[in-house]
């Protein structure tokens, strides 16, 4: 999916706060929970999230999501990441 396409698909379901974001290599979080819900489009490199105790890896063209509240871990690629991202208030 193309970013211009993500950003209108994020507009029509209420996701108002759109941002693209960077994050190095190596960046790591312990884990946490935000008060919204998030949905990203990873433009390059990967992101590791884990949820539950299961890791996830998403790569450049994959989408994640997220329900606000939900603890998870963040783990970066060797490369970095960048995405598209949109934040949902619940």
């Amino acid at each position: 999916m193309d970013t211009t396409s993500f950003e209108n698909n994020l507009r029509a379901d209420g996701f108002g706060e759109i941002e693209t974001k960077s994050l190095p290599p190596g960046t790591s979080t312990t884990e946490h929970g935000h008060p919204f819900d998030v949905r990203a489009l990873v433009l390059d490199g990967r992101i590791s999230l884990k949820v539950a105790g299961v890791s996830r890896t998403y790569g450049q063209g994959e989408i994640f999501t997220m329900a606000a509240d939900c603890r998870h871990a963040e783990e970066i690629g060797a490369d970095g990441v960048r995405y598209v991202v949109g934040r949902r208030p619940k």
